[in-house]
Parts: structure tokens; C-alpha cells; sequence
């Protein structure tokens, strides 16, 4: 039965040529957006390198102070003070790593401009971090403590600033006027990873801007890194209890508010959120709709012309209905033709998004981003051709099932 709708779909689609192209190109088009779009996403919120602990890791990004009564408030990232006063003092993480936010630079060579993005961190960023390194080794603890000016530069900075040389442990970088001896050299990070993301990792001890003051709000993210994921809801429940005791100018301001999310809140948060709500519930709905209403046109563009497609079938209709066919036969037939051609538009869309995404990932939009279908992709991709598929069909099929036998026969 099935290879029998094929053969009637595929005949179908040979009739008008014209309008089979305009329906490929709208199914194929919408679904290489999404499939794009799906991909981004995947790429932001999935475990990725080299934040691959998230499942037992929450997110410390922004601190927030706010007057309820006058509606106002002020937010930023964290402060050293508050990390290490305060957070540092935490018992159950197994880990707390912390960074600074990346600021750029210039450096020259041979008269050359490079763009630098350095951050500060601590030793344990890249116990944290599970960091490729091409070659040396991360700085620890006693070359913090004693403020060495050493650094960690990702394999792009390398090929920018020492050109083709195998080896550059030992070699000196300038940044911001200063001079760092490199010490290991990472594989490069996606500039999606905002909180990671940078090409000169150096000790916080080097940092030019004091860190040791009393404010809560500086330039600094953290990560608390539990024992096992089972013991994050104690980790937060322990966190959440330290924060109570912070002290803050409560002359001008009624509420602290610095939380600590697993990755998608802090994710949602930093897009739709605010100091007491993480924005997921609400970054899901804005998602939901605009994936809704970019499905909307283009399947209303294939029920007019999958019902012009019907009208033109009239005659065909009347005569299987006249033999008996049912009406439930012939919606279902309708159905599972539409959803073949949705699924030919699929295929398409699939290789225009491979097509997409490599022009993407070579084009380097977003830096050191690299896109790919995997599985999760091409599963939504399918609950989409499917959800595509009888969104555009079940109208039109309804709307042939009304026909009259006597005005479709009159129709021949």
C-alpha cells in the first residue's frame, strides 16, 4: 500500500513541476533554518569542550543588588572579594574555579595588528576545564601565589603571533604591555563559551586592576564543581545558606541576589532573566513561538498549494470514490503523500544544512565555532518534517474528503 502512495506521490509531483519546486524549496529552506538553528543551540547548551562536567557544575555569572521599593538595582559579575572571602569558604565543592571576563587587547607584530582576548583565572580553571593541551602545561597554585607572569595561549594566538615555530613553550608574548613567558599552549575555545572562552589565560595574582577590595561586584564567573551530580541539590542548598550571611549596604539596596545555576538556567539568565528568575521557562516559550510562527507561513503556503494540487485531482477523486473508496482512504492517502514530499524536502534540507553549516564553520562567524548534525539534530529534524508534514496536510486532505462525487466527475 505504502509503495503504492509513492509511485502516486512521485507522479504527482512529475504533473506540475512548477509548483513541486516551490513546495521543495519552502520545505527545504524552513527545515535548513531550523536544522541550523537546532545545531547553534545544541552546540550552546550541550556538554561541550572544554566544559565537559556540567552535569555536576553550576554557574555562578552575575550579582545582582536591588531596591524593590524604588525599582531600581545594579548588576555585574562577581568580585574577587566576594569569591574569595565568601564562596571560597564552601565545604562541598569539590572544586571552585573562577575567571575573569575576557577583555581585549592589541599587540603588534612585524607591524602587524593581533587582537588579544586574555583572562585571569586560578589553578583550579583547569582542574575544572578539561583543556586539550598541544604542548606545555597549565600554571598552578605557587606560580599564582607568587604572581609569576606566565601564560596559557590557545594554538590561534600561537599561529598569529610566532608564525610557524613547533614549539613556543619558553618564548615570551606581549599583552597590555606586559611580558608573559608561555608555558602551554590549549586547543582553541568557542567564543560561545563566554565565561571560558579567551586566547591568553594568565594568573589573577598578574591582574593590573586591584582585586583584593571590599565590593561585591567585579569581573569575575565561577564554577563549583561537585563530587558527583548527585551531590549538586547540597552543594546549592549549602551556597544558597552562605549567601544569606554576605554582608551588603543595606542603606541603599533590600535584596542580594547572586545564584547559583546549572548551565541552562545561567544560560537563560543571562538572555531573559533577571536576579531572581533564571528566564528558562520564558527563553522556552520565546523559542517556541518564533519556531512556531517560522513553521506558520511556509505550511500556509503549502496548504494553498497542496489544495490547488486537489482541485486539479478532482476528477481522480470522483472516480475512486465512485468505485468505492472511502473518504478515510483517501485522507490517508492524501496524508502519507504529503509527508513523502515533506520528506523529499528533508533530504534536501539536510544536505543544504551540511552545505550551511560548513560555509559557517569556515567562514568563522562566530569564532572557533564549529557546527555539525549529530543525532540530536537530525532527531528534531525529523520530529519537524513529520510535525511539517501533517501540519500541511490534514487541511487540504479534510477539504478532498468534502468533495462531492457527481461536481468532481463533472469536473473531468
Amino acid at each position: 500500500m505504502l509503495k503504492n502512495y509513492f509511485k502516486i506521490a512521485i507522479v504527482v509531483l512529475r504533473r506540475r513541476k512548477f509548483f513541486t519546486f516551490i513546495s521543495l524549496f519552502g520545505i527545504s529552506f524552513t527545515l535548513t533554518i531550523l536544522m541550523v538553528a537546532t545545531a547553534f543551540i545544541d552546540k550552546v547548551v550541550s556538554a561541550d569542550y572544554p566544559d565537559m562536567k556540567r552535569d555536576r557544575s553550576l554557574y555562578l555569572t552575575t550579582v545582582e543588588l536591588s531596591n524593590k521599593k524604588f525599582g531600581w538595582f545594579n548588576r555585574s559579575p562577581l568580585s574577587f572579594n566576594l569569591l574569595d572571602q565568601y564562596i571560597s569558604t564552601l565545604k562541598l565543592p569539590e572544586k571552585i574555579a573562577f575567571s575573569s571576563t575576557s577583555t581585549a587587547t592589541n599587540t603588534y607584530v612585524n607591524n602587524t595588528k593581533i587582537v588579544v582576548d586574555y583572562k585571569y583565572t586560578n589553578a583550579a580553571f583547569w582542574e575544572v576545564m578539561e583543556f586539550d593541551f598541544v604542548e606545555g602545561k597549565p600554571y598552578n597554585k605557587a606560580e599564582i601565589d607568587q604572581a609569576q607572569h606566565v601564560a596559557v595561549i590557545s594554538e590561534d594566538l600561537k599561529k598569529k603571533y610566532f608564525g610557524d615555530a613547533a614549539s613556543v613553550v619558553g618564548k615570551y608574548i606581549e599583552a597590555d604591555n606586559v611580558s608573559y613567558k608561555v608555558i602551554g599552549v590549549v586547543r582553541d575555545v568557542s567564543k560561545t563559551l563566554g565565561y571560558v572562552y579567551g586566547n591568553l589565560y594568565l594568573p589573577y595574582t598578574t591582574s593590573k586592576i586591584a582585586y583584593k577590595n571590599t565590593d561585591l561586584m567585579g569581573e569575575y564567573t565561577a564554577v563549583l564543581l561537585a563530587k558527583s551530580p548527585k551531590d549538586v541539590p547540597a552543594m546549592q542548598q549549602e551556597y544558597n545558606q552562605m549567601l544569606k550571611k554576605v554582608p551588603f549596604d543595606r542603606t541603599q539596596f533590600d535584596l542580594l541576589t547572586c545564584k547559583a545555576d546549572t548551565y541552562l538556567a545561567a544560560f537563560a539568565r543571562g538572555i531573559t532573566g533577571n536576579g531572581e528568575s533564571d528566564g528558562v521557562a520564558k527563553l522556552f516559550w520565546i523559542l517556541a513561538l518564533v519556531v512556531f510562527i517560522f513553521l506558520l507561513l511556509p505550511t500556509i503556503n503549502l496548504v494553498n498549494i497542496n489544495i490547488t494540487r486537489i482541485m486539479e485531482r478532482s476528477s481522480e477523486i470522483g472516480v475512486r470514490k465512485a468505485f468505492g473508496a472511502s473518504s478515510k482512504t483517501l485522507v490517508y492517502q492524501f496524508i502519507i503523500e504529503n509527508i513523502i514530499l515533506t520528506f523529499i524536502g528533508g533530504v534536501i534540507g539536510v544536505v543544504l544544512s551540511l552545505l550551511a553549516m560548513y560555509l559557517i564553520n569556515h567562514a568563522d562567524l562566530i569564532g572557533h565555532l564549529n557546527l555539525t548534525l549529530n543525532l540530536t539534530v537530525l532527531a528534531y529534524s525529523l520530529v519537524a518534517c513529520i510535525f511539517f508534514g501533517l501540519l500541511s496536510g490534514v487541511y487540504p486532505a479534510w477539504q478532498m474528503s468534502r468533495l462531492n462525487v457527481v461536481t468532481a466527475l463533472k469536473s473531468q
